[in-house]
């Protein structure tokens, strides 16, 4: 299949690429637009400057307009009465009207380029508002590429890595389906095989002795058969109920439960097993009670082959909306961070919660005991049940 030749890493090193690569662009937009926001603003001062200066400047031409006029006015007037003013009159009238029409030409040039200069200026302002507000959008836009590289698209890599832990867990499940049967066969073999031919050679006995020794002999020899024929039902009632106890369709969840625990209880003889159940003892949807019986049995022999116990504590509560378990133990404890390294049991237990849409929560510390808290979504409608 794909997902083993297929490495999600090569992904996620394209994505950080891509990430990189976006985020030092959009950091050289932002450089790009505050550049911009700077001499925006130096060209507002400017700006500002210039029309300041335009209107001193148009004030001084006006002021220099006016005596224009009466310096002309006045040349005028010496040049029509000559003879009525001295030289140096006249020559004072023609240097001033002169001197005025100079400062005044001056003037006017300076307004024109200062007039010209105020239109650059509010050009490149409009340029430079232009480029800041593309500046922005493209911020803007490379943030949303950013999130959507961040979240959407890592959830590939996710989906990815999720389908081959799934496609893992599947091979596993038939690697421990192939070990329980491996196991079921060698308590078959070990345990009522061995005594159905026992039973055999034991029954060969009672014939022999009954022809050697009487009735008597006979009679005791078959009620040590008979113990032997009841200790192999015991052995392959024990098996069956191991792989699926009957109670369950019979009774429902919560009395194969107490059925379950006490025989677990007097069958290892230790640890301790209490079980207490709050809210009705009802029947559940068949799917619901096989995953929560699985889900607590689970969790029980998890506790008695590692936890060192001496008390377990199984707990189960029936609301409306949700039905709820707890397994606690006194034994020895693990390090949570290490629960996903070979932890089958668990993870088997995780994806059985996770078809029901339930959720799953394990509290362990070392020397501490262990905790586990299964809650299981459902919708009751218990009102009406009693109806």
């Amino acid at each position: 299949m794909t997902f083993k030749t297929f490495d999600s890493k090569v992904l996620d090193t394209i994505l950080e690429k891509m990430i990189t690569t976006v985020e030092e662009s959009k950091h050289e937009i932002f450089e790009i637009g505050e550049r911009c926001r700077q001499d925006y603003d130096a060209l507002i001062n400017e700006l500002e400057e210039v029309k300041a200066t335009v209107a001193k400047v148009i004030e001084q031409t006006d002021e220099l307009e006016t005596k224009s006029k009466f310096a002309r006015r006045r040349l005028a007037e010496v040049s029509q009465h000559f003879r009525d003013f001295s030289e140096q009159q006249v020559r004072e009238a023609y240097e001033k009207a002169h001197t005025i029409q100079i400062q005044l030409s001056m003037n006017r040039q300076r307004e024109l380029q200062l007039r010209e200069r105020r239109n650059e200026l509010e050009r490149r302002l409009h340029s430079l508002k232009d480029t800041i507000d593309r500046a922005n959008h493209l911020v803007s836009q490379t943030t949303v590429v950013l999130n959507y590289l961040t979240s959407d698209l890592q959830s590939i890599s996710e989906a990815i890595e999720d389908a081959k832990h799934k496609q893992e867990f599947g091979l596993r499940v038939i690697e421990a389906q192939e070990e329980e049967r491996k196991r079921i066969s060698r308590e078959i073999h070990d345990g009522p095989a061995q005594m159905l031919a026992n039973m055999l050679l034991r029954s060969d006995l009672v014939e022999k002795v009954y022809h050697e020794n009487g009735m008597e002999e006979a009679i005791a020899e078959m009620r040590t058969l008979k113990e032997l024929v009841r200790d192999s039902l015991k052995e392959v009632r024990r098996i069956i109920y191991d792989l699926r106890p009957m109670a369950l369709d019979d009774l429902g969840l919560i009395p194969t439960l107490k059925k379950y625990l006490s025989t677990i209880e007097s069958y290892k003889g230790s640890p301790v097993i209490t079980y207490r159940h709050l809210g009705e003892e009802r029947r559940l949807p068949t799917n619901y009670e096989i995953a929560l019986f699985r889900l607590i049995q689970e969790s029980v022999q998890n506790a008695l082959k590692h936890a060192k116990a001496t008390e377990i504590q199984v707990k189960s509560e029936l609301r409306k909306n949700s039905f709820i378990a707890t397994v606690k133990d006194n034994g020895v404890g693990f390090d949570i961070r290490s629960i996903h390294e070979g932890a089958f049991g668990i993870v088997g237990m995780r994806e059985r919660v996770s078809l029901l849409n339930g959720e799953i929560s394990i509290h362990s510390k070392i020397g501490a005991g262990t905790l586990v808290i299964i809650q299981i979504p459902m919708q009751l409608d218990l009102e009406k049940e009693k109806r």
